[in-house]
């Protein structure tokens, strides 16, 4: 099956029923629960644990979360063609505060908006194609959908671009970067620090995944730990971030 791609602005969303687990049970939640008397961002992926999809789509959305919330949305739900078993791991490996996982385990979503595609070639079966949606009270307002191309296009889908179109003066948080090694005091001001600030972080730890003191060394300039960054810009270490916080 090959996706139309074709925008459904102004029209419902499909009335599905969803098999999930919740606290270990199954349950069963309809469209309407998800959608009726509220504002959802929702996003479509192919695939938990997919590269793109780990690494940039869902990761993005979870540091947005607060920012959609605070911006009006009520809810922001990720949805994948897969059970909620690997949804549910998913989430947890993720850490993925703020959004709500939807199995779309059949499929049966995606079919209804036209968006599910056969990826059997690469041993994937049917997936949803990536997109994103604002949807108010079950009426969808907007859609951004990936453009037909091969592979697996990210481009319009992305949390930043909902994020313009829900509020285009909408300011996002900080993007914290903070390099550390296990024992450091000074590493421990510093997670102190940004929690005190209520920013959220990306830690990472030397000796974990391969991140060594060369690594940081090439990376920072400087082999000593703490090394913050902050959208991109190196801060430098504990003293540093204060004198940046207190700005």
């Amino acid at each position: 099956m090959k996706a139309t791609l074709t925008s459904r602005d102004g029209q419902k969303v499909p009335s599905v029923t969803f098999p999930i687990r919740v606290n270990g049970e199954w349950q069963k939640v309809t469209s309407e629960a998800l959608f009726k008397d509220k504002t959802v961002v929702l996003f479509a992926l192919p695939g938990a644990f997919t590269p793109t999809c780990s690494s940039t789509h869902l990761p993005r959305f979870v540091e947005l979360a607060a920012t959609f919330k605070a911006n009006g949305v009520d809810s922001v739900i990720c949805l994948s063609v897969n059970d909620p078993f690997v949804m549910e791991t998913w989430q947890a490996a993720q850490h993925a505060q703020g959004i709500d996982f939807l199995p779309d385990g059949n499929g049966e979503f995606s079919a209804a908006m036209g968006l599910l595609v056969d990826k059997s070639d690469i041993g994937l079966g049917k997936r949803s194609w990536r997109y994103s949606m604002l949807v108010r009270n079950g009426l969808i307002e907007k859609m951004f959908i990936e453009p037909q191309e091969p592979g697996d296009p990210f481009k319009v889908s992305d949390a930043d671009t909902m994020l313009r179109y829900v509020n285009p003066k909408a300011i996002a948080p900080p993007r914290v970067t903070l390099f550390t090694k296990p024992g450091c005091p000074h590493c421990a001001r510093a997670r102190r620090l940004l929690t005190e600030k209520g920013l959220r972080f990306e830690e990472i730890e030397l000796g974990s995944h391969g991140v060594s003191y060369s690594s940081l060394q090439a990376v920072s300039g400087r082999g000593t730990t703490p090394q913050v960054y902050i959208d991109g810009q190196h801060i430098g270490g504990a003293d540093e971030l204060t004198v940046w916080l207190a700005k």
